[in-house]
């Protein structure tokens, strides 16, 4: 009975993390390339009272033995990287990647990557994000542009009124073998580790990386319904598992009892 308390209790404690991971879900179901988390678990060791296989009395076997299990454990809270829906903005300088990819940012100092492509122009020119970090690699737009021009490649033109190329660029994406292994730093940005490996440049639409679409934002990938279902089924079986410390906790108060 003791034992059911304590097993109970990681199984509250699992549902906690994963509401938890759902709140952080639905908080960010507008913010533009925001990646949804899910919570993985796994059962933890199992008390043995009677092995599988064990040799009985009379010279056969146990053919299924007696596994009772401990609980539930957190094991891992991984990014889902698949594609959000499209925004249309109409701004040239609002890109979203078509596949698969990121744009790599300058953020104090650091490389780091995001899927958020609301950029902008700064006092000097150069293109940036939000919060001021410039895009990489650099790219300086003339004061005398007036339409910019992105291609699904991910090649940047700056044309005056007269239809004059004033500058061209190249914006490449970046790839990783293992995108789920990156490191969320908040601020729709992610740093690699050694879990997700290296950086891979290459052009935007060719061979494994994501076109670039001028006038598009890709919003989150989150799904509200699901995420409201996930979260009605957290809950009731959070209910679940402290009904079962109050079924342990009776049994215990009727043993204690039989003492009076």
């Amino acid at each position: 009975m003791i034992r059911a308390m304590w097993t109970s209790a990681t199984g509250m404690s699992a549902q906690e993390m994963l509401v938890n991971t759902i709140a952080n879900n639905l908080a960010n179901v507008n913010t533009t390339g925001f990646k949804k988390s899910r919570v993985d678990f796994e059962d933890l060791f199992y008390a043995t009272y009677s092995g599988k296989g064990t040799e009985t009395s009379e010279g056969g076997t146990v053919p299924v033995g007696i596994e009772v299990g401990l609980g539930v454990r957190p094991v891992s809270i991984q990014k889902i990287f698949t594609q959000g829906d499209y925004l249309q903005t109409g701004n040239s300088l609002d890109l979203a990647i078509d596949g698969k990819g990121f744009f790599k940012i300058l953020s104090g100092g650091e490389e780091v990557y995001t899927r958020d492509g609301a950029f902008k122009i700064d006092s000097d020119g150069y293109i940036v994000n939000s919060r001021g970090e410039r895009l990489q690699p650099e790219f300086t737009v003339p004061p005398q542009t007036a339409t910019i021009t992105v291609s699904k490649s991910g090649e940047i033109n700056c044309l005056s009124n007269a239809g004059e190329t004033l500058a061209t660029g190249n914006i490449p994406v970046y790839i990783f073998p293992n995108p789920a292994g990156l490191r969320s730093l908040g601020m729709n940005q992610y740093a690699p580790t050694p879990a997700s490996g290296d950086a891979i440049e290459g052009t935007p639409g060719t061979e494994n990386f994501g076109s670039i679409s001028s006038g598009f934002l890709e919003m989150s990938n989150v799904d509200a319904v699901e995420e409201m279902v996930n979260m009605i089924a957290a809950q009731r079986a959070y209910e679940l598992n402290s009904k079962s410390i109050k079924a342990s906790d009776d049994m215990l108060q009727t043993v204690t009892g039989l003492m009076r």
